[in-house]
C-alpha cells in the first residue's frame, strides 16, 4: 500500500524556519513563530510538584508582559548533546523552544506523511517530512511542545509560586 502524501494546493508554498538541535535539522511553520531571540533573559524554572516532573522544561522567559515556558528541545527530542543559542517564541501559546540555532527561513512545496515506522511520540512531534536541499527534514508540530493541559498545570504552579513569594 502506498503511503499518503500531504500536498499543499498546486503552486502553494509554506514558509518554514529551519533550526538545529544537537546537530539535527528540523523545520517549523514560520507563521507559528512569533519571535526568534537569544538566550538572555531566561530564568531557571523553580516550580515543584508535578511541574518538576516535566523534564523538558528548564526556564521561563518574561516578554511583553507574558510568561513563556521554555521547552529544552534537546530534552524534548531525547538528544544527547546540544549547544543552545536561540529561543523560538511560539505564536498563540505561552511556549518557547530552546534550540541550538535558527538557520534560515525558506518555502517548502510539499509536506510528506510520516512513514509507518514513526510509531511513538514522534507521531505527535512532527506534522510530516519535507525535502530541503536534498535532505529529509522533519516539520515540527508546534502544538506538541506543551499540551493545553500542561500549560494549565504550569500556569497554576506559577500563580501558586508567585502567591507564596508575595506573602
Amino acid at each position: 500500500m502506498k503511503e499518503a502524501r500531504a500536498h499543499p494546493r498546486p503552486g502553494s508554498h509554506e514558509g518554514v524556519i529551519l533550526f538545529t538541535v544537537g546537530g539535527f535539522k528540523f523545520a517549523i511553520a514560520a507563521d507559528s513563530v512569533k519571535e526568534i531571540r537569544g538566550t538572555s533573559g531566561l530564568h531557571e524554572i523553580t516550580l515543584r510538584g508535578i511541574v518538576a516532573q516535566m523534564e523538558k522544561l528548564r526556564f521561563t522567559l518574561e516578554r511583553d508582559g507574558t510568561t513563556y515556558f521554555v521547552v529544552d528541545a534537546k530534552r524534548y527530542f531525547f538528544l544527547k548533546q546540544s549547544a543552545p543559542g536561540r529561543v523560538l517564541i511560539l505564536r498563540g501559546s505561552p511556549t518557547a523552544v530552546l534550540v541550538d540555532s535558527a538557520d534560515r527561513m525558506m518555502d517548502i512545496s510539499a509536506l510528506h506523511a510520516l512513514p509507518r515506522a514513526f510509531t511513538q511520540e514522534e507521531r505527535a512531534w512532527y506534522r510530516g517530512l519535507a525535502v530541503v536541499n536534498g535532505e529529509v527534514v522533519p516539520v515540527v508540530n508546534p502544538g506538541s511542545f506543551l499540551s493545553k493541559g500542561e500549560q494549565e498545570v504550569l500556569r497554576a504552579g506559577l500563580e501558586r509560586a508567585r502567591g507564596v513569594s508575595a506573602e
